[in-house]
């Protein structure tokens, strides 16, 4: 290990824009700022180096699945969305996940959402251990 990489460490941000300056080529960005690259591959791989740098949160669910599918190789065509085909009118637009969050989807009888449900007609009496047997 030479002493730069020792010095600039390799999860620095330092290093990641250093990587991105030299090694990488700007391929695309998407409707949410997130900027994509490539690279030639390492040593013993045949296929390029495909990688996102992200505008906001560092959250996978953040990468649209157009792109998605560039970053995994399951096609080697650029998302574009000056291109017709890019999105159907039928295609709802992409959003994160919210799990964890306030916008996390609770359906009705939720804990959160006073733990409330209706009856069905399969419910049960819990068991206390005050009853009789």
């Amino acid at each position: 290990m030479s002493f730069l990489n020792f010095f600039i460490g390799y999860l620095s941000p330092v290093h990641s824009l250093l990587t991105i300056k030299w090694r990488g080529k700007f391929i695309g960005e998407d409707h949410l700022g997130n900027k994509y690259f490539e690279g030639k591959p390492r040593k013993g791989y045949k296929l390029n180096r495909r990688w996102v740098s992200f505008k906001k949160d560092q959250e996978a669910s953040n990468v649209p699945p157009e792109w998605h599918g560039w970053l995994h190789h399951q096609t080697n065509i650029v998302p574009n969305a000056e291109d017709p085909s890019f999105r159907k009118e039928w295609q709802k637009p992409h959003i994160s996940n919210k799990t964890g969050t306030i916008a996390a989807y609770r359906p009705k009888g939720h804990v959160l959402n006073g733990g409330q449900r209706a009856k069905a007609s399969g419910d049960y009496e819990a068991w206390s251990p005050n009853q009789d047997i």
